[in-house]
């Protein structure tokens, strides 16, 4: 009845360990990530104690990558990369290429050939999503411009890691009986054009005939009304397209699931699958990064302290710096550039999923892989370390002048009001300023100038400005909370309303708004009662938190459903809200 013990043994082993050590990291207020790799470390061989099983754990890692993978194509959003593709695409490109390159040098220097150099700078070129989301969410920065450039760039990041996964199994093809350079070179683009071939019939296969097929499959087994069967469900396609599309396509089951998650997201049902792949995808992913961690050799640290060194100096040095750069050159302000350049100087589970994958084809080392790791490990921890100096970063630049000027010449350019913005603010007009141009920013300004009251939109979109511009209305380009970009508007503005919904920045905007016009009446959209107190002590005049307005829409639904009198319902709702908002003279 009990037989071998093994894979069993192997998975508790390792969650025990993560959850150990995944509870010491967060107790020291880092990453969980960086616990589940120590843990990981120690019930690998290199370790003493108790040794899980390699073989194993690769299989249930296998998994995890596979529901990682998924995840991503699950959520893989085009509007967002659509929003701030001009910074994005040629930002995550650039930046890809300047790592890889740098990788590539590193390679050359400690031993590789020109092969897994591009792999150890492929690894090393693209950051983890669970650290930026995380890092960003911490800090306040992910709703914000700033945040939204980052999380586009990570997408651009994402999609050249999908290229990357065909290309690894490609430049690892042997060719029998090629032995001269010339001949290796066409077999090896052949070996890419046959693997290039393979993707596009399988992205015909999953996506375009499977979108025909897996949403109305999904909505089938939902209308059964069975979770268990609808949660199998969300696993075979996970899993079992990855695992097919490895066996029939010769490509990575990584590959595999995130095509298989962008056809699942399409369907009516998508919000339930994610909701239940989530807790799936967080279990394998922790034996994911633990099985990761066994493979790590912690004598690398004392043999190979210079290989370490050196692609510490990608991540930490050469990645900011070209993000930096790139972001500036793109026309975005300093502040971006920081939030972006120190957001990516990290690594994480692509890197290990592309290590993983070129060790596997026989183009890394074990010293590469460990040295992936061990840089993975140390910029996980020092990532949020980083972000605590991120105004002191900004001062270091504004010594500088001449570098100043350079970074930040471009946005200073493009964050001067367009010309209608000009006229508008020199006209007699009373003005009414809108700080976002988002759905509730869009909606705030048509009912404003339907009453012909003259509105001046600042949003940090460009297209959006450009769109604005093009229909006559008037429109600022720059950072919303950037007193130096709405100064000039402020003046004769009667009103400025702030629809955006992130609280950084955004009292120290009030009063300077306040006092460039003392008259301006500042109404404000927030997502908190518990932010009533500073938003009086700042000079808000009037402010809609998110927190009592659901309240009161969710109290209409029910009393509407019971068939209550619609003026009954105005009466008891409003009751609600003012009972909610009592607690100040704020409205």
């Amino acid at each position: 009845m009990h037989g071998d013990l093994t894979l069993l043994k192997t998975i508790a082993a390792a969650f025990t360990a993560a959850w150990v050590f995944g509870l010491f990291t967060q107790w020291l207020r880092l990453s969980p990530i960086v616990g589940y790799l120590l843990g990981g470390i120690a019930i690998g061989k290199y370790t003493p104690g108790f040794v899980g099983d390699p073989a194993i754990a690769s299989q249930l890692a296998e998994i995890g990558v596979s529901l990682l993978m998924f995840g991503v194509g699950l959520h893989f959003d085009w509007r967002k990369l659509l929003s701030v593709r001009r910074v994005a695409l040629p930002g995550a490109v650039g930046q890809s290429l300047v790592a890889t390159g740098l990788g590539l040098g590193v390679g050359l220097m400690f031993g590789l050939d020109v092969k897994g150099g591009l792999v150890l700078g492929m690894s090393m070129a693209v950051a983890s999503t669970v650290v930026l989301i995380r890092v960003l969410t911490d800090n306040r920065k992910l709703d914000t411009s700033h945040g939204n450039v980052a999380v586009g760039w990570l997408i651009v990041e994402d999609i050249l890691t999908v290229i990357v996964l065909v290309l690894i199994p490609a430049m690892g093809s042997k060719v029998i009986g090629v032995d001269h350079h010339a001949e290796s070179g066409r077999a090896l683009w052949l070996t890419l054009l046959i693997a290039l071939a393979k993707l596009v019939v399988m992205v015909l296969v999953v996506v375009v005939g499977g979108s025909k097929i897996v949403p109305h499959v999904m909505v089938r087994v939902a209308r059964l009304r069975s979770r268990e069967l609808f949660t199998l469900t969300v696993l075979v396609m996970a899993v079992g397209v990855a695992v097919g599309a490895a066996s029939v396509f010769g490509v990575s089951m990584a590959l595999g699931a995130f095509l298989a998650g962008m056809v699942v997201g399409q369907s009516a049902v998508s919000q339930q699958a994610a909701a239940d792949a989530l807790p799936l995808r967080d279990a394998f992913a922790v034996l994911f990064f633990a099985s990761v961690g066994m493979m790590f050799d912690p004598g690398f640290l004392i043999r190979e302290p210079g290989f370490l060194l050196a692609c510490l100096g990608v991540i930490l040095i050469g990645k900011p710096l070209a993000a930096l750069v790139i972001v500036a050159v793109c026309g975005y302000p300093v502040r971006t550039g920081i939030i972006v350049a120190l957001g990516l100087a990290q690594i994480g589970e692509f890197s290990f999923i592309l290590a993983a994958l070129g060790t596997q084809h026989g183009l890394l080392n074990e010293s590469a892989n460990n040295a992936i790791v061990a840089s993975a490990m140390v910029s996980i921890t020092l990532n949020p370390i980083l972000f605590r100096f991120m105004d002191q970063f900004e001062n270091l630049l504004k010594a500088w002048p001449w570098l100043w000027r350079f970074l930040d010449r471009n946005a200073k350019n493009e964050g001067q009001p367009n010309a209608p913005a000009k006229e508008a603010m020199l006209g007699e007009v009373p003005l009414a300023v809108i700080l976002g141009y988002g759905p509730v920013g869009r909606t705030v300004d048509e009912i404003l100038r339907e009453k012909g009251i003259k509105t001046v939109v600042v949003d940090l979109n460009m297209d959006t400005i450009e769109s604005l511009t093009r229909r006559g209305q008037s429109a600022i380009y720059g950072d919303a909370y950037n007193i130096e970009v709405l100064a000039h508007a402020l003046d004769r503005a009667t009103h400025l309303v702030i629809t955006l919904p992130h609280a950084a920045n955004r009292n120290p905007l009030i009063a300077s708004a306040k006092l460039i016009n003392p008259t301006i009446k500042v109404f404000v959209r927030a997502r908190y009662l518990n932010e009533r107190e500073e938003l009086i002590q700042v000079g808000a005049d009037a402010a809609r938190f998110e927190e009592a307005e659901i309240a009161v829409a969710l109290a209409r639904l029910v009393l509407s459903d019971q068939g209550e009198a619609e003026e009954s319902i105005a009466r008891r709702t409003n009751q609600i809200r003012v009972k909610m908002q009592s607690s100040a003279p704020l409205i």
